[in-house]
């Protein structure tokens, strides 16, 4: 009974954040796969939009690769704790509480493989939590 107790809030939190990445895809005109298609001509028509679970001690995922040109729609989604996502080659540093989601929008103007980090202190394997992006020519 007490094993039980102690796993429903864990449950509790997974629903919410289900339900609020449902009623966002509700609420987005189209989705990121429609956008693609609508930008295969122009990468400025279209937004890549890329969904990012944050939790301890990860991104998922943790490698997001775009084309340079392209606008790009981070939604963010922290399950587990208040986290951070910093992009420094970007200039974007964005707080994403728990249980909420967050979106960034920015232009890959630039080819390369940047580093991102979580910006908010989450447990000691906060200096681990990281990822990469790869903006391709």
């Amino acid at each position: 009974m007490v094993r039980f107790k102690a796993q429903e809030p864990n449950l509790n939190r997974l629903k919410i954040v289900l339900i609020g990445l449902a009623f966002l895809s509700a609420v987005l005109p189209t989705t990121g796969a429609q956008e693609a298609k609508d930008s295969a001509g122009s990468p400025m028509q279209g937004v890549h939009e890329i969904q990012v679970t944050l939790r301890k001690y990860e991104f998922t995922p943790g490698s997001l690769r775009v084309k340079k040109g392209e606008r790009v729609r981070l939604i963010m989604a922290a399950v587990d704790h208040d986290h951070g996502f910093k992009l420094d080659d970007f200039d974007i540093n964005q707080k994403v509480r728990k249980g909420t989601t967050a979106i960034v929008d920015f232009t890959a103007d630039k080819s390369g493989t940047f580093q991102f980090r979580c910006s908010n202190v989450c447990g000691l394997g906060h200096r681990g939590m990281k990822g990469t992006l790869i903006v391709e020519e």
